[in-house]
């Protein structure tokens, strides 16, 4: 009597319910029972021979096709079954061939030995395995089989309903596992089906890891805690670790010497826009510093929350350099004479003004005169810190950034103005009380709004308005998908605007341009707006202009706001 609980199916019915069967020894050979012009090959027609003696010719190894008159576009799905019971067999035919969702054909081997020689063979989708198999179970089988390579989905069969087994079946690797007392024909081929699903999505996964270890960008997956969970072969050549040795390792404690504000405002956006992309200064594992161009993608699980993120790495260090070369040899080919031939003689005049300037308040008492030689000295060593200034842009140092308040900067300058600038020119300022920080080097902040007060005094021959205003703005993404240099975020905008004669429209695009002027020979070196332009964009931030003959000009300077810093005091600033 079988193992599963109904009893097998007469020997006389045995090709009942199929339409073809093979005979394996020859796998050239088919022998179908509705194509009798086949018979000639065996000794007697195909729906003649009996059961028993397909097995005396072909010894256990029978396949049949459980199609019927089924669509022949269904897949048809080769599959293996190794037991000891012929009876077994018959009744995994029948219970096969009983599907109308898939066509299978189905090969049968009796022993361990022949069934681990046929799954070497690689020629089946799927492999039924019976726990008991003489001497040896399933349970080795399908070990000795996953050992030698096999990866289609391996099903064990039993009689048993034993827990224990189960479990170890599943932690062996096999695909399912299925009590034969309880087994029916739509359990076994939606067991089949799930178990090819799950194998055509793990290949799929397996083939997508193989396409980024390719990768040659570094590619990495992190937690929201910065957990790495994955790092490709791209990565390993980057930085110089291994997956083994990065995994379940802090990111931020790996790559960086010192975690840049930057990372917290990177989390901020990529858990508010879903992405983040921006250029990060990293350290590899030797302790060479590197720059990436990184690309972050928030991951969620099926119901939407936040799972993982997923981080692209390029490297751009060698692309950043030549950019600096590059730079460097275009700014000293423009400035670079300017600024060392007249750096010399520039300090040479500052230093009796400084020196004059000093000694007089020792000696008048008016507050008012006191206060006008405090600003020529403020303004001398200004000047002084613009030569070094200049030095430092020829030889391609840059700033000090600090965190300030802009606000100061306009109230120094609304002084000056005050005090410089034409009486026919009215001054008007609108300051928020609550104007947020920037990051930045107040020298040349206080340069790019100087330069655009005196562009706007020289718009207004006749006098006019002058108006400073400074508030704070947040960019959403519309904003910045019109405007290239601009980003989402915080924001404030330094306004400068005149009531002068206005900037014609057909030299607009050029006024930023070097060395390009409307003024008069020897008013005007045409470097104004381009300083004005540069020193703003290596701030992080962008300048519009609005400009109407006949009505005036406005520009509008963009500068990144600091958040979570608080606002330094007047007497803390240094300029």
């Amino acid at each position: 009597m079988s193992k599963y609980s109904q009893p097998p199916a007469e020997r006389s019915d045995v090709s009942t319910d199929v339409s073809t069967v093979s005979l394996k020894t020859d796998p050239l050979r088919t022998i179908s029972k509705t194509d009798p012009h086949q018979c000639s090959l065996i000794t007697k027609p195909a729906n003649c021979l009996p059961f028993s003696e397909l097995r005396t010719h072909h010894p256990r190894l029978i396949s049949f096709d459980s199609s019927g008159a089924r669509p022949m576009y269904n897949p048809l799905v080769n599959v293996l079954l190794v037991d000891d019971d012929e009876d077994d067999y018959i009744i995994t035919r029948d219970l096969l061939s009983e599907n109308r969702r898939a066509r299978f054909s189905l090969t049968w081997v009796a022993t361990y030995a022949k069934g681990l020689e046929m799954i070497g063979q690689n020629h089946h989708d799927v492999y039924l395995l019976d726990y008991r198999l003489g001497e040896h179970n399933g349970l080795e089988l399908l070990g000795e089989a996953i050992a030698r390579g096999c990866t289609a989905p391996i099903i064990l069969l039993t009689a048993q309903g034993d827990h224990e087994v189960d479990m170890e079946a599943m932690k062996a690797g096999a695909a399912d596992y299925l009590d034969k007392s309880q087994l029916r024909g739509p359990l076994l081929e939606r067991s089949i089906r799930y178990a090819l699903e799950r194998q055509q999505a793990q290949q799929k996964i397996r083939e997508q890891a193989a396409l980024l270890d390719v990768a040659t960008d570094a590619i990495l997956v992190r937690d929201l805690d910065n957990t790495i969970s994955f790092w490709n072969k791209g990565a390993e050549c980057l930085y110089g670790w291994q997956a083994a040795e990065v995994i379940g390792k802090k990111e931020h404690l790996l790559l960086y010497e010192q975690a840049p504000a930057d990372l917290a405002e990177a989390d901020q956006s990529v858990a508010k826009t879903g992405e983040w992309y921006g250029e990060l200064n990293q350290v590899t594992k030797d302790g060479k510093e590197i720059i990436v161009e990184s690309r972050w993608t928030l991951v969620q699980n099926p119901q939407g929350q936040a799972k993982s993120i997923l981080i692209v790495n390029t490297n751009i260090t060698e692309k950043k350099q030549l950019e600096t070369q590059f730079l460097h040899a275009q700014r000293m080919e423009s400035i670079g004479t300017l600024a060392g031939g007249i750096a010399h003689d520039l300090n040479n005049l500052l230093a009796p003004i400084l020196m004059s300037a000093q000694l007089l308040q020792l000696k008048i008492s008016d507050q008012r005169h006191l206060q006008l030689l405090k600003t020529v000295e403020n303004n001398a060593r200004r000047g002084a810190g613009l030569v070094k200034q200049v030095l430092s842009f020829a030889r391609g140092i840059t700033g000090q950034r600090t965190v300030l308040q802009v606000r100061h900067l306009i109230r120094e300058i609304r002084h000056i103005i005050l005090e410089t600038f034409p009486r026919s020119i009215e001054l008007s300022t609108d300051i928020d009380p609550n104007l947020w920080s920037v990051s930045g080097d107040a020298t040349q902040l206080h340069q790019v709004l100087m330069n655009l007060c005196i562009n706007a005094r020289d718009a207004m021959v006749d006098g006019g308005t002058l108006t400073l205003s400074a508030q704070n703005i947040f960019l959403d993404p519309n904003y910045a998908r019109m405007h290239i240099d601009a980003d989402v975020g915080p924001y404030i905008v330094v306004t400068v605007a005149d009531s002068g004669i206005g900037i014609p429209l057909k030299i607009q695009p050029r006024i930023f341009e070097p060395f390009f002027t409307t003024k008069e020979i020897g008013q005007g070196t045409g470097l104004g707006l381009s300083t004005v332009r540069g020193i703003v964009k290596s701030h992080g931030g962008f300048v519009n202009v609005y400009s109407e003959l006949g009505v005036g000009t406005n520009f509008k300077v963009y500068l990144p706001a600091v958040e979570h810093f608080p606002i330094p005091s007047e007497e803390e600033l240094e300029l």
